[in-house]
C-alpha cells in the first residue's frame, strides 16, 4: 500500500497533514502518538471510512482513493476498531461469517471452513455458539480482530487492538498478530510491545510524520523523545 501526500481537514484543523507512506507485503508499520494526533483517522481514510481531502491512495499499485469501504474490503483491507463493534444478538462464529461473506463476496458456506480456522487461531472455538452480548471485554477484542481475519486481508489495520488489556492478555493477542502474513499498519497511543513487533515505527504528532524508521532508532530520537516527554516511551 501506497500513500502520497494525503491529507484530511476537519474544519480549521488539520488531522491528517501531507502524509506520505508505504507498507511492503509481510512488512509491519507502526504508528504511535498523542490522543488528537491522527493515529486513527488516518486508518480511516485507509479503510474508506472518511475520503481524503487530498492525495493519493494505492493498493497493489491500484489508485483506490475513491474507493467505497466495501470496495476496499473486497481488494484486502480489514481492520479493527478501538471500540469492539461486533452484531450482539449473533454468535460468535455467527459474526464471522457475516465478516467473511460481505468481505470477500463469497457465501456463508465457502466462507465457513476459514472462519473456524479463525476461531482456532483467536482461541475463540470454544465460544463460538455463544451470543457476542454474552462476551468478555477480552473476549469481545479478540473477535473484533477474528473479524477483521476472517474477510482475509492482504492490509490489516489495527486501531489500538492492545488498548486497556493486561500484560497477560496482551500475551494472548501479540502472537496471534506476529503469526500474520498480511502487511500490517498498527496504531497505538504508546505501546511497548508493539514497537518490538513492527518492522518500522512513525511517530503522527497533530497530523504530521514527525519520524519514521527502525523502533529503536525512532524511541532514541531527541525530537520524539521532546514531543512525548509526558509519555512511557
Amino acid at each position: 500500500m501506497r500513500l502520497e501526500n494525503i491529507s484530511k481537514r476537519f474544519g480549521a484543523a488539520k488531522a491528517v497533514d501531507d502524509v506520505s507512506l508505504d507498507v511492503r507485503q509481510g512488512e509491519a508499520l507502526g504508528i504511535i502518538g498523542a490522543n488528537g494526533a491522527g493515529k486513527t483517522t488516518l486508518l480511516d481514510l485507509v479503510a474508506g471510512q472518511l475520503s481524503a481531502d487530498a492525495g493519493r491512495i494505492e493498493l497493489m499499485q491500484r489508485d483506490f482513493t475513491r474507493a467505497s469501504a466495501a470496495r476496499r474490503c473486497r481488494l484486502g483491507v480489514g481492520r479493527t476498531f478501538q471500540i469492539p463493534r461486533p452484531f450482539e444478538e449473533l454468535t460468535v462464529f455467527e459474526n464471522l461469517l457475516v465478516a467473511a461473506a460481505h468481505g470477500t463476496g463469497r457465501s456463508e458456506r465457502a466462507v465457513a471452513e476459514p472462519c473456524a480456522q479463525v476461531l482456532e487461531q483467536t482461541g475463540l472455538m470454544s465460544r463460538s455458539d455463544t451470543p457476542a452480548a454474552s462476551l468478555s471485554p477480552f473476549e469481545r477484542r479478540r473477535l473484533e480482530l477474528a473479524r477483521a481475519l476472517a474477510t482475509g486481508p492482504r492490509l490489516l489495520l489495527l486501531d489500538e487492538i492492545t488498548a486497556g488489556l493486561t500484560q497477560s492478555e496482551r500475551d494472548v493477542i501479540l502472537p496471534i498478530i506476529r503469526a500474520q502474513g498480511a502487511a500490517i499498519i498498527w496504531t497505538e497511543h504508546v505501546s511497548r510491545s508493539m514497537a518490538a513487533l513492527v518492522d518500522r515505527l512513525m511517530v503522527l504528532d497533530q497530523g504530521r510524520v514527525i519520524a519514521i524508521g527502525k523502533p529503536e532508532q525512532v524511541l532514541a530520537s531527541r525530537e520524539v523523545r521532546e514531543t512525548y516527554v509526558a509519555l512511557e516511551l
